[in-house]
């Protein structure tokens, strides 16, 4: 069968409520390619505006980790839309061949699907149904994800519910606010991840159920077993970041950058962080020369030295004391303003004496002078004669 006279049918690779998927060949431009095409439009009234809504949303993104989208169009009142060809399974197949997988290639998935998701929010698309069968392998093992038909824009005023009532994604990997028919979020995709991490690391989902409303009251009300205890061989780190995925509220879940980010960097290991280097001992800083006289330094003494730093000080008092009771030869050069003052005040009192005592003691030639007329000679008692 020829689609829009470009597009050429050759098998099924899968067949979903809305619609089948079919490898074809691009006649144009000779590649291979994947058709997606809506089966019928009047089940589900819903479905072509779904439809629109996934070419829409996935035509915006160009990511390695995303399908891409190609074309979108109408043939015989049916639309298609086409994708790139992922040669490879679904994370479903995977899980029905393998079980388990080992932790280090669920790292490199959750870091993948992670950074695939990280550029869907970026340009606020929500994709609300992450599940194995929508996270395909290509042959080089590298992640894609596929499947918009139910996303959303962050600012699309519709709620989490369709037309007809029902909660709008896969019951085994519902977030709990949207159990509560709230409006999905880019952490609603990353808690649908965690539980596809967990069961690619346990065989099993979180949480599991008679039927789906059982199962959505464990998504609010149950804590999960962590994977170490149903037998995963993982580090404590990977498992603790999963449970984080895992939480309840969605404002204690980690971004998908932030988990694409921890995941690729190997964070998921455990690894101890690498100590820093040890910096080198720091010198004291050295005398500044350029003042004049000498620096100057002072240590603080120790406990230890209390008591000879006391002995010292008195030692140095003892000698202050000595210099004081007896000035030496260095005291009296250095108060040597003050001796030559007290030297030149000594002097002068010295010369004022002998001055005066020259000049009150009686003159030696008095005594042969005879006396003038008038004066009267008293003759001392001990020169009398008797």
């Amino acid at each position: 069968m020829l689609i829009a006279g470009r597009y050429r049918l050759h098998t099924t690779l899968g067949r979903g409520a809305m619609g089948e998927v079919w490898r074809a060949r691009d006649e144009m431009i000779g590649r291979p390619v994947a058709v997606k095409l809506l089966l019928s439009q009047d089940a589900d009234p819903t479905a072509a505006a779904r439809f629109r809504l996934e070419a829409q949303t996935a035509g915006r993104l160009n990511h390695p980790h995303v399908v891409g989208v190609l074309d979108f169009g109408s043939f015989e009142d049916r639309l298609f839309l086409v994708m790139e060809l992922i040669e490879g399974d679904s994370l479903s197949q995977v899980l029905a061949d393998s079980g388990t997988l080992p932790a280090a290639r669920v790292a490199r998935i959750a870091a993948q699907a992670a950074a695939g998701l990280a550029a869907a929010h970026q340009q606020g698309i929500v994709h609300r149904d992450i599940k194995p069968g929508n996270l395909m392998l290509d042959a080089d093992g590298s992640l894609k994800i596929g499947d918009f038909g139910i996303a959303r824009f962050l600012d699309d005023p519709a709620g989490g519910l369709t037309a007809t009532g029902q909660i709008v994604g896969t019951s085994l990997y519902l977030a709990p606010e949207r159990a509560l028919g709230k409006t999905a979020g880019p952490p609603s995709d990353m808690y649908s991840l965690g539980c596809v991490l967990y069961q690619l690391l346990t065989g099993r989902t979180p949480f599991q159920g008679s039927s789906p409303v059982a199962i959505l009251h464990q998504h609010l009300d149950t804590a999960p077993t962590p994977p170490g205890r149903l037998g995963a061989d993982l580090p404590p780190a990977f498992e603790n970041h999963l449970l984080g995925l895992l939480a309840k509220r969605p404002e204690d879940r980690p971004t998908a950058r932030q988990t694409a980010a921890w995941y690729a960097e190997g964070a998921w290991q455990g690894r101890p962080e690498p100590l820093p280097a040890a910096r080198p001992a720091q010198r004291p800083p050295a005398p500044d020369r350029s003042a004049t006289g000498p620096a100057t330094t002072y240590a603080l003494p120790s406990a230890a030295s209390s008591t000879s730093t006391a002995a010292v000080r008195g030692a140095a008092g003892d000698r202050r004391s000595r210099r004081r009771r007896r000035p030496g030869v260095g005291d009296l050069l250095t108060q040597r303003p003050r001796v030559v003052g007290a030297a030149a005040g000594a002097v002068v009192f010295v010369l004022a004496v002998l001055v005066g005592v020259a000049w009150f003691s009686p003159d030696s030639s008095s005594a042969e002078t005879p006396p003038g007329p008038g004066a009267t000679v008293t003759s001392s008692p001990a020169a009398s004669v008797p």
